[in-house]
């Protein structure tokens, strides 16, 4: 698959899943090995100290996995396991998750995802998460 490729696969799969629709996640840029994704931050997703939950943040770098990993596993292709590491708290304007594959086989694809948080412009590392991709049993 060409980048392109990947990337309409991708608007195409964001756009049937409604609760990664009613986050307002979009796509900034995809291709085979890497995906960038971006959220904007509200109130709705806030916890009681008026930063970003930990359970979105956690959301959209799993989502930053899933579509990084996905198109090397094939159609189908699920989380299997992940861990994330919060670094500092999601207060701003958006949240940014780039992913990257780290290494791939048959089977199974290791990514890696840092979420960070855009406030005034600037980006700051807020979360890094690392997890495997594995192809759907059929």
């Amino acid at each position: 698959m060409t980048d392109a490729e990947v990337e309409a696969r991708g608007r195409d799969i964001l756009s049937r899943q409604p609760f990664s629709k009613s986050l307002g996640v979009d796509i900034v840029s995809m291709g085979v090995g890497r995906t960038a994704l971006r959220m904007p931050i509200h109130e709705g997703l806030t916890q009681h100290l008026g930063m970003v939950h930990g359970g979105v943040i956690a959301t959209l770098a799993d989502m930053a996995l899933a579509f990084t990993g996905g198109p090397v596993m094939g159609d189908g292709a699920v989380t299997q396991e992940f861990k994330i590491n919060y670094l500092r708290p999601g207060v701003g304007d958006a949240l940014l998750a780039r992913g990257e594959v780290v290494a791939s086989g048959r089977n199974q694809a290791v990514v890696r995802a840092d979420v960070f948080v855009i406030a005034e412009g600037t980006e700051k590392l807020c979360a890094s998460a690392q997890g495997t991709i594995m192809r759907a049993a059929r």
